[in-house]
């Protein structure tokens, strides 16, 4: 909407970037213009492109900003993805950029590669021109203009096609868990080098955003990039942006500084140490049981053994068997943080453990030891953290 300036301000010797209004007296345009005048003054902070000044010369309205020295995310990406760590340290700025605008009411509605300059000193969040405090719609709920010259239609949606969640495309009010859906496109696109979602027609790549996952993020990785965050590191990378991708907002990332902290964690590499392994192995799971029930045998053979001095009881039968996953179904992540192993009951009859179906949340689920079948607890998707409290299972 607007054209972009490099500029002296002759008060105080510096360099500035002056943004003016491509389409002078166009009063919607200017609206745009204006709200993002208010949302970038109420934003500090060190990853978002603060402003100067504001005003109008000739009915010319004018931001005055910071200059930036650098290139765009989107530019980057026309010579291939970026390296791992510079994807991942990006992620980071702009996910705590984003919690602030967030805690401040402002959601975004237009992250994209294009919107994200890379500077030496570090990332910064740009163009908040389609930005609306929470929960206020827009009076007619379409842009006049184009966002991109060949992806954002005319008259239609708020927002940039390929980065835009599912709620967008339908009409729905956008909120944080928006941006973060676009923060998961973009991610995804930073290491791989190639669009979360595609498609030759606005029609099929709305289909794609409304239907599709993209491929595991590690699937697209190198044995380089492995050896830096490791196994887990790469399987914790997938369901971070799995997560952020969700179709349903409640199954994403509920705030952005909780997605920014777990991905600092990753950067860092604790997820060497404990892996989240959405794709491990049924046999992995299996043996993992198996060692926790052979433990209990032990403890068992141990309580009998001191019975054996004293008299002497009847040979016991030693029982061995494994957990499968229900039908359909596969463990969710073995992490010892936020899923740990299956988790035995006091009484030792029961265990408990984390499963999900498809692309589906993890839920809760419980098996009694003297039968096959596992049942499913309701109003547990999104469950971690598994313990009993008595007999009865629970999870955070």
């Amino acid at each position: 909407m607007g054209e972009v300036y490099k500029a002296t301000d002759t008060r105080l010797d510096r360099t500035v970037a002056i943004k003016v209004l491509a389409t002078p007296g166009d009063p919607n345009l200017r609206e745009r213009f204006e709200r993002e005048a208010r949302t970038l003054s109420s934003l500090s902070h060190p990853h978002i492109c603060p402003i100067h000044d504001v005003g109008s010369v000739d009915g010319t309205d004018y931001l005055v900003m910071e200059f930036l020295n650098g290139e765009t995310v989107a530019d980057c990406l026309t010579a291939g993805r970026l390296p791992l760590a510079r994807a991942l340290e990006t992620g980071i700025e702009i996910a705590d950029a984003l919690d602030t605008a967030h805690r401040a009411g402002i959601v975004h509605r237009d992250l994209k590669p294009g919107n994200i300059m890379l500077t030496k000193s570090g990332a910064k969040l740009l163009d908040f021109g389609l930005a609306t405090a929470r929960g206020v719609v827009a009076s007619d709920g379409r842009s006049m203009l184009p966002t991109t010259p060949n992806l954002t239609l005319e008259g239609v949606i708020l927002g940039t096609f390929p980065y835009m969640a599912p709620e967008q495309i339908e009409g729905r009010q956008a909120d944080a868990r928006t941006d973060i859906f676009a923060f998961g496109a973009v991610l995804f696109e930073m290491l791989s080098g190639r669009r979360a979602f595609e498609g030759n027609t606005h029609a099929s790549l709305m289909g794609a955003i409304l239907r599709d996952s993209p491929p595991p993020i590690s699937s697209t990785l190198g044995a380089s990039d492995e050896r830096i965050l490791g196994a887990g590191g790469l399987h914790n990378l997938d369901y971070t942006i799995r997560r952020c991708l969700a179709k349903d907002p409640y199954d994403r990332w509920q705030n952005a500084r909780d997605l920014m902290l777990h991905l600092r964690w990753i950067a860092e590499g604790g997820s060497q140490t404990a892996p989240l392994a959405p794709v491990a192995s049924r046999r992995h799971i299996r043996e993992v049981a198996a060692w926790i029930i052979a433990g209990v045998g032990l403890i068992a053979a141990l309580g009998f053994g001191s019975l054996a001095l004293r008299r002497a009881p009847p040979v016991v039968p030693v029982v061995r068997f494994s957990i499968d996953a229900p039908q359909d179904a596969v463990f969710a992540p073995t992490n010892s943080i936020a899923a740990p192993h299956p988790m035995i009951s006091p009484d030792g009859t029961q265990v408990a453990f984390l499963a999900q179906v498809g692309s589906e949340p993890p839920r809760l689920w419980v098996r009694a030891l003297d039968t096959t079948e596992a049942r499913p607890l309701a109003g547990t998707n999104g469950a971690s953290f598994p313990f009993w409290l008595g007999s009865s299972p629970k999870a955070r």
